[in-house]
């Protein structure tokens, strides 16, 4: 089961602002991405189900997470159906995230008190979303459907929105702040934060460092 309350995850999430999202097949890779990660002040980590097995390299980094970085809560993404959900709901995920909405997830994430983020790409899909219960909704691809002027824009007839936007966010100074600066709740990172040459070197130093930096112009 998940280690967090469902309010808790949320304010994890919105406490630390940038949620890495990451897949890799080989487990002590990403164990050490994850710690990189943590040792860089980040607290939300999304592990992506995007190969065969995942689930497997997800339920030894959960157990990893648990001992060696107490403080993060650790989600589980790109989960297309219910099952799946409900799979890595068992194995302790303390947060689903979906690339599109996926409506039977949803009750199976209140059930379990554990917060579904669905991705939206309109004002109707994210109310939608609210509507069943959803208290941080994603925007994906958050470049393509308009980037941070879209979320500005939707916060104004809906300021109590959460919003956690993927794609086109990068970990730079200007574009994390025009991020922020939109009203964003959280945004999420990927492949720009773990270059292919730094994991190649394992220079965890490195990953740590930006991590920082990135929170550090965000909450800026």
């Amino acid at each position: 089961m998940a280690k967090f309350k469902k309010i808790d995850t949320i304010d994890i999430i919105r406490g630390t602002g940038i949620v890495p999202v990451f897949y890799s097949a080989d487990v002590e890779l990403t164990k050490k991405v994850v710690k990189a990660c943590y040792d860089g002040g980040i607290r939300a980590f999304e592990f992506t189900n995007r190969g065969d097995g995942a689930q497997i390299v997800f339920k030894e980094v959960i157990s990893f997470v648990r001992a060696e970085c107490p403080e993060m809560a650790i989600g589980a993404g790109t989960i297309l159906d219910a099952p799946t959900a409900a799979l890595y709901l068992q194995l302790g995920a303390d947060f689903i995230v979906s690339p599109c909405m996926v409506e039977e997830v949803a009750p199976l994430c209140n059930r379990r008190g554990v917060p579904y983020s669905p991705g939206c790409g309109t004002v109707t899909e994210i109310v939608h979303a609210m509507e069943l219960g959803c208290d941080l909704v994603k925007v994906f691809p958050a470049g393509t459907v308009g980037g941070p002027a879209f979320v500005k824009n939707v916060l104004a007839p809906l300021p109590w929105a959460m919003i956690m936007c993927t794609g086109a966010v990068e970990p730079t100074e200007d574009n994390l702040t025009a991020w922020a600066k939109s009203g964003v709740t959280a945004v999420g990172m990927g492949s720009k934060l773990f270059p292919k040459d730094v994991l190649a070197t394992g220079d965890w130093a490195a990953v740590s460092a930006l991590c920082a930096k990135c929170l550090a112009w965000f909450k800026a």
